[in-house]
């Protein structure tokens, strides 16, 4: 077997307003549980929620983070979220309070996406096989 590079993609943070409002969104449209750790106490007015993270799986680890001076909404990055049938997630997201940006479409050989914003005004992808 070739020695093959690692994904670049190692860690996410999704950077929030009002964390107990983006929490719920995630959690009801992804259908998941957040984790919570302990923060450093040297970081005071940073609050963090890991999304769930097996090291040993494949896909990178991350978080929602509400930061002081750092306000959500209008950054340039997008996260996107695997799924088995990415219109599955894409039904829940109305009704979590997020607004669906273009429904699922297929990008050729890759798969499927959608598009959507978060309660905060982030933009994220879903992704799918199927």
């Amino acid at each position: 077997m070739e020695n093959k590079k690692p994904n670049p993609v190692v860690w996410f943070e999704i950077y929030v307003n009002d964390m107990a409002r983006a929490q719920k969104f995630y959690e009801t449209v992804l259908d998941i549980k957040f984790d919570d750790l302990p923060m450093p106490s040297n970081e005071e007015g940073l609050a963090m929620k890991f999304f769930p993270n097996e090291m040993n799986n494949f896909g990178a680890g991350g978080a929602l983070c509400k930061m002081e001076g750092f306000a959500a909404g209008g950054n340039s990055t997008l996260v996107y979220f695997g799924s088995g049938d990415c219109s599955i997630e894409e039904a829940r997201i109305e009704k979590a309070g997020g607004k669906v940006f273009k429904s699922k479409f297929s990008i050729g050989e890759y798969g499927f996406i959608a598009l959507a914003t978060d309660t905060e005004g982030n933009m994220f992808g879903l992704h799918s096989l199927a």
